[in-house]
This record gives structure tokens, sequence and C-alpha cells, in this order.
């Protein structure tokens, strides 16, 4: 048996509110919701700080999600160095915050840790990022580091959600 842990990108909370707004897409926004309670859906605290840039009803919400942002650690400080040594151009230098490093950072540090269950645990990218050319975007890190990486709308079919 096989459960699945979501590591988001801001850029799929960011399109899924422009497109299914929280208070007509109740259903939608309840299942994130149980997805986090479950601790099945989480993100780097660098998701939220992109989120916060933009001020508007996701920002308030994300604000008030303590289980889904995690701090960074030791190793993934590591990590994300490597990743950019590999991958400069993975971040825009002029931009104020950059979460694409750290949501790949998590998902390896996560995939590499031991697991203690039955159950197979899968960790999987959410991002709305798709491999254009040869530009370096998250999809791209992710499958040169065989992190499973998928959009959200993969991800409501993985999980069987119908709206």
């Amino acid at each position: 048996m096989t459960a699945n842990v979501y590591i988001i990108d801001s850029s799929s909370l960011i399109e899924l509110n422009k497109h299914n707004a929280m208070d007509v897409y109740v259903s939608v926004w309840k299942n994130i919701s149980e997805l986090i309670q479950n601790d099945r859906l989480i993100a780097p605290r660098e998701v939220l700080n992109e989120i916060k840039d933009y001020d508007d009803a996701l920002a308030g919400w994300a604000k008030k999600q303590k289980k889904l942002f995690k701090a960074p650690t030791a190793k993934q400080v590591q990590i994300v160095q490597e990743i950019l040594k590999n991958y400069p151009s993975l971040v825009d230098v002029s931009a104020k915050h950059s979460a694409d490093p750290w949501v790949i950072a998590l998902a390896i540090e996560l995939a590499s840790q031991s697991q203690q269950t039955l159950i197979q645990i899968k960790r999987i990218v959410v991002t709305e990022e798709k491999i254009r050319g040869n530009r370096v975007k998250i999809p791209y890190v992710c499958n040169q580091n065989a992190v499973e990486c998928i959009d959200i709308v993969e991800m409501f079919r993985t999980e069987g959600w119908k709206f």
C-alpha cells in the first residue's frame, strides 16, 4: 500500500486560488485542508513568503496554515546549495523570494529518510511549472533527481477527487 505526501509549490496554490476562489469552491479547499491536517500536503516556509507577497485571500489563508509550512533544516540548506551549484538559473536573482530550490530540497530530504512504516510513502512535488525547451524549472531539476513532479489537477486525479 502507498500513501502520497505532496510538496507543493506556490505556483500551484496561486493558480488554484486564481481559478477556484475559496468562498465558491469550498469543497476543493476542504480537501486541501484535510491533506494538510493529515500531514500529506506540505511546503517549505519560503512558499509562504512568496504567497504573502500577494496580500490576497490566499495570503490570509496561508498565514493560518501552521502545519503546511516547514522550517528549513540543515540538510535542506545543503541540498539547496547543491541544487544552486548545479542549476544556478533555477532562481531569479532579482526576485524577492525563491521557493523553487526549497521545494525540491524538501522532497529530496524526505525521500532520503528511511521509512519505519508498513505503508510505502511516496513524495511528489506539485507545481504548475512545465518543462519548456532547455529552461531550468522545478520539473527539470526534479527529473534530474528522480523526484516525481505533477501539477495540481494531477494531484486531484491521484487522490480520486471529483467536484
